[in-house]
């Protein structure tokens, strides 16, 4: 809070003060301002004023040179208003159109948009423009860009393809109307799907929790997976009609048994004592993975199951990319 207060009182003297200040003096008056205040007075007086703390350190610097050569013309040498070096888009008139050329080709988003971002590096956007002639760093082509209105954005996963196929929405208004026939007549309808694999293991996970502090939990410094242990596979069978799920978690590999093995629990632990009267089973899942439809495991091991309890099993696959 004393902080804010500060950089407060300082940039009211420099909107009080500014307008009297040429170049030098208000280099000088922002170096001294820095040198009252001590520890961190650069980096209060940067932020403050919008002076670089470049420009302060040589402020400094010029107040040790003016008490040691007090008098000398060093002293009164003032740069004239617009002196200085100028900006490199102005000296070099064509490095913006350059760079917009290059960078337009592989523009993303909408150009609309006041935020645009490119997947050229400026590295690259660097020595691309030096190879037509331009005298350019990669900090001042980040420099341009920002000016010009692009960022640095990550990608975000936003469409969902051609959604616009009529047996897109037909399987799904199938699945739905066979989901409620099946709980009309009291029959069991599942939900299965295979969750996140986890290593299995003193391996860091996200979250936090209390601990005396100082005293972490201590875990490995690779996330390695340990051949003893191997992952933990789980695979999650949630009951619609009920609203309660059943999650088996294996240490094999995730195959069509391991599946079928999971509803087989859940049947035996909760499924047949909830429906005791059922003669069918809905099954409705993705269209890859262990359960998918091409898996002729899958139906192989779902049949073995069908013969052990009896139902008449009805399988039904979301359209791919769906599940989620």
């Amino acid at each position: 809070m004393a902080t804010q207060t500060t950089e407060t009182a300082i940039r009211e003297k420099l909107q009080l003060l500014g307008p009297l200040f040429d170049e030098r003096t208000r280099r000088l008056w922002a170096a001294a301002e820095a040198r009252v205040m001590g520890h961190s007075g650069i980096s209060v007086v940067a932020r403050a004023t919008g002076l670089s703390r470049t420009t302060i350190h040589q402020g400094l610097k010029d107040l040790t040179e003016l008490h040691e050569t007090e008098g000398s013309e060093k002293e009164r040498r003032i740069r004239a208003a617009g002196g200085g070096r100028k900006p490199l888009e102005a000296v070099d008139p064509t490095l913006l159109a350059d760079l917009e050329r290059l960078v337009d080709p592989v523009t993303r988003g909408d150009p609309e948009s006041p935020l645009r971002w490119t997947c050229k590096s400026t590295r690259q956007l660097a020595a691309a423009l030096e190879g037509q002639g331009h005298v350019v760093g990669r900090q001042k082509v980040a420099d341009l860009l920002a000016g010009l209105g692009y960022s640095l954005q990550a990608n975000r996963k936003t469409k969902e393809g051609s959604a616009d196929h009529p047996d897109r929405d037909r399987q799904f208004h199938h699945i739905n109307e066979q989901a409620m026939d099946f709980q009309r007549r009291q029959e069991p309808v599942i939900s299965v799907d295979t969750k996140k694999k986890e290593l299995v293991g003193e391996f860091k996970n996200g979250g936090q929790e209390w601990q005396p502090q100082g005293t972490p939990v201590e875990v490995n410094g690779h996330d390695f997976p340990d051949p003893a242990l191997g992952k933990a596979n789980p695979y999650g069978v949630y009951d619609q009609n009920a609203n309660v799920g059943w999650v088996s978690v294996g240490t094999d590999h995730d195959t069509a048994e391991f599946a079928v093995e999971s509803i087989r629990r859940w049947w035996n632990k909760m499924g047949k004592s909830r429906y005791p009267n059922a003669t069918e089973l809905m099954i409705t899942a993705d269209g890859g993975g262990s359960n998918g439809y091409r898996v002729r495991l899958w139906k192989i091991a779902l049949q073995r199951f069908a013969n052990e309890t009896g139902l008449r099993l009805s399988v039904c696959h979301f359209p791919p990319g769906t599940s989620k």
